[in-house]
């Protein structure tokens, strides 16, 4: 496993990281089998697990207590989040810091996750939504040198809204956060433009989350694709969303390189970007996390096919069903 620079931190990262949401409460869900894939994954060398304390009310993170409990002998890297307090995701604009992230709040659900994790530290906390605005009164930077100077957190970082590179370069700024979480993918090459040479500028760690656009980038999406009650998914995906994600998939498809997957392809991409500290894929079954190691293992793309994903690029703007 390929090892990255974690920011100013300078932790040593898996490339390929675990994104855990899935394991937290989708449909389809199975605990043993989770359990399993996550410990494949430490077996070959994933070592930064990305979780949550909204992905099943804590379950998640009490999968990621068994599987450091079960592998203490390894420097295993434990990232989770703090819900927003008014449980709106994502954020709304000109709702204050107080009502979504007060002091107290934020320090009650620390020790939720230092409880559910089983760590007296945790390794990065982060924010589950973003407003730069938050920065303005003090009490947040306030909050994380108190959580630091007491030893509840490592290190403290920001998840951002869906299609919002833009909100968070303030933050990267500031020398509050030691990481951003955000979308990047190769539709969503946004986060190009302007937060990446921030982050380098200020050694920020880069997190890739949804590096399959939610699933139209495995290439497996069509218009008939249907997910059960209450799965996420099927109030992501809505007739509008749906159609045009196949449509641009779809595209995609004629620049596979023979042997290559499309989801290959869309982990290669965003592997060949240096400024990506690590990539959190869901993997919730055993070939999930055999097909993501191996994309790692084959190496960036050739620039020749970078530069033709980049005429693929998909700019949009939030809705009420991008959540």
């Amino acid at each position: 496993m390929r090892l990255r620079t974690f920011g100013r931190l300078g932790w040593k990262v898996s490339e390929i990281g675990y994104g855990m949401w899935g394991m937290g409460g989708w449909s389809g869900s199975d605990d043993r089998q989770s359990m399993a894939s996550l410990e494949l994954a430490a077996a070959r060398g994933v070592n930064f697990f990305d979780t949550a304390q909204a992905y099943g009310e804590g379950h998640s993170e009490q999968l990621l207590a068994m599987l450091l409990k079960g592998n203490s002998g390894k420097r295993i890297f434990a990232a989770t989040k703090v819900p927003p307090m008014n449980r709106l995701w994502p954020s709304r604009r000109g709702v204050p810091l107080a009502d979504v992230f007060p002091r107290a709040y934020v320090r009650r659900y620390v020790d939720i996750s230092r409880s559910n994790l089983g760590v007296d530290t945790i390794d990065l906390l982060q924010l589950h939504v973003w407003e730069d605005d938050w920065l303005d009164s003090g009490e947040l930077a306030q909050t994380v040198a108190e959580l630091k100077r007491e030893g509840w957190i490592r290190a403290f970082g920001i998840s951002q809204n869906r299609w919002e590179p833009w909100n968070g370069i303030r933050a990267v700024r500031s020398g509050l956060v030691d990481a951003v979480q955000l979308i990047y993918n190769i539709f969503d090459q946004a986060p190009e433009d302007e937060l990446f040479p921030a982050c380098r500028q200020n050694q920020v760690a880069v997190i890739a989350r949804v590096p399959f656009d939610e699933g139209s980038l495995t290439g497996s999406l069509t218009l008939k694709s249907t997910w059960p009650e209450g799965d996420w998914r099927g109030t992501y995906f809505v007739p509008e969303n749906l159609k045009a994600s196949v449509t641009h998939a779809d595209a995609l498809k004629p620049l596979l390189p023979a042997g290559v997957s499309m989801a290959e392809l869309a982990l290669r991409f965003i592997l060949s970007n240096p400024d990506v500290s690590t990539v959190i894929p869901g993997m919730r079954k055993l070939a999930n996390v055999e097909a993501n190691i191996a994309a790692s293992e084959a190496g960036p793309l050739s620039a020749e096919l970078i530069a033709r994903l980049r005429a693929h690029r998909w700019d949009r703007q939030p809705t009420g069903w991008s959540q």
